[in-house]
């Protein structure tokens, strides 16, 4: 990878559903603070109030975490977690927004809707990772972030707990990297220097 692709980046946005969690308690408890962007973890999940997965990727994470509120401005150095029943969309000022409306690809909050707002916000500013799933969700937002000029990496479906979601995306898009739980990490690491 051309070392200027991947400098001034501003979001990193990892969408996952089922398997996706066990991927990431592999990949969080191993990332190091970072100052040079924000991680935003967007996955399908219960339409409850219960926080357990804020408090376990806390509980995890060497980073400081965030839950994710209206209208709060993204901070370089945070992990932040997309809440439940809600749909995750990103405003021009770096301005996080919470959304009501229908689901979509049965999921609220819905990768899609999320990185297709974070590709019209952040643009080449932009990173989307998609992780293990068993449904069709995040394959039209990577293509909106390919098309923004982001850079877009799939978890080889080889390590996938659920191979559909991130195989299915790779049946409509050539992405930048497909890449096993480690080299997930090593790629998000190298993105701090």
């Amino acid at each position: 990878m051309e070392e200027s692709k991947i400098i001034n980046r501003r979001v990193v946005i990892i969408g996952g559903s089922a398997g996706s969690l066990n991927a990431l308690l592999l990949i969080l408890p191993e990332l190091p603070v970072f100052k040079s962007f924000a991680l935003v973890i967007v996955l399908h999940r219960r339409g409850t109030d219960d926080l357990t997965l804020e408090s376990l990727i806390q509980l995890k994470s060497v980073a400081p975490v965030k839950i994710i509120e209206d209208k709060v401005e993204i901070t370089n150095g945070f992990i932040y977690v997309a809440p439940s029943n809600y749909h995750l969309l990103f405003e021009k000022d770096n301005i996080f927004a919470l959304d009501t409306s229908e689901k979509v690809n049965y999921s609220r909050p819905s990768i899609d809707v999320s990185f297709e707002s974070a590709a019209e916000v952040y643009g080449t500013n932009l990173i989307g990772i998609l992780l293990s799933g068993s449904n069709t969700d995040g394959t039209e937002g990577l293509k909106a972030i390919q098309k923004a000029g982001g850079i877009v990496v799939i978890q080889d479906p080889k390590s996938a707990e659920m191979p559909f979601m991130p195989s299915n995306a790779l049946l409509h898009i050539k992405p930048d990297y497909i890449l096993s739980n480690d080299d997930i990490l090593k790629f998000i690491i190298s993105l701090d220097k």
